[in-house]
């Protein structure tokens, strides 16, 4: 992995087309382990669009992804993930009659499972096991290994979908709006667990929920409209005379 400060994960000039809509224009971001970076702006701002090139689930009609040095921007989201890019969904994306171990142990065998080991069951891998238990208890979930994934709280859900990608062993995360539908107490609960992974992932977090954002994070990136227009600390952010006004509603 590259140490603090060293992108591993670097994009310049991402755009996204969609017929004569651009979705997302002339993006430069870069993520290194360790940084918390999110990215903020209005509904259709294009978050959700540059989430999805990053991750290889959309193709970019411009532009250069950059993984370790190398140049991904094209590739089948399953090669993306196996170069350590893992990522949650806007919408609740488990298994709900399946346990949370089940769902988590899933997930870490998506990763690790090698043709000749496609005929051994998930639980009688012990390093399978292992994985998706370290997961659980990195979320706090422990507790809820054996319970069925769709009788859990709407907060816990989303952190079981957390649980699910580091069982892929990820060094990127890409997190979009993990927050949604959370009450005060659950989305302070999940940042926190959001900013103890950035001690070790490189994250990439798409959040409506500003005050989480504006706590948790090194650096922001604000989109309006598919474009950059801020990038900076949250400091520097919140005194920028275009965010205000774009963004925050405010006077500059």
């Amino acid at each position: 992995m590259s140490g603090a400060g060293t992108p591993i994960l670097s994009a310049h000039g991402l755009t996204r087309r969609f017929g004569g809509l651009v979705a997302v224009r002339d993006v430069a971001l870069d993520l290194a382990i360790g940084e918390l970076h999110a990215v903020i702006g209005p509904n259709g701002a294009g978050k959700s669009t540059l989430i999805n090139l990053l991750s290889g689930d959309l193709a970019p009609s411009a532009g250069t992804i950059r993984i370790g040095g190398v140049d991904v921007a094209g590739e089948a989201a399953w090669r993306i993930a196996r170069r350590g890019v893992g990522r949650s969904y806007q919408r609740t994306n488990i298994l709900a009659d399946l346990s949370v171990l089940e769902n988590v142990r899933l997930a870490a065998q998506a990763r690790r499972t090698v043709p000749a080991g496609l005929l051994v069951a998930a639980r009688r891998r012990p390093d399978i096991v292992a994985a998706a238990e370290a997961a659980l208890a990195t979320v706090g979930l422990t507790d809820r290994h054996g319970r069925t994934a769709g009788l859990l709280s709407h907060g816990e859900q989303r952190q079981l979908e957390i649980a699910m990608t580091l069982a892929t062993d990820p060094a990127i995360l890409l997190l979009d709006e993990p927050l949604a539908g959370m009450g005060p107490e659950e989305a302070e609960r999940t940042g926190a667990l959001i900013a103890r992974l950035a001690e070790r992932h490189a994250v990439l977090l798409v959040e409506h929920d500003m005050d989480v954002v504006f706590a948790i994070s090194r650096r922001i990136t604000v989109m309006v409209n598919g474009g950059v227009v801020a990038t900076g600390t949250p400091a520097e952010v919140r005194a920028d005379p275009q965010v205000r006004l774009a963004y925050l509603g405010e006077d500059a």
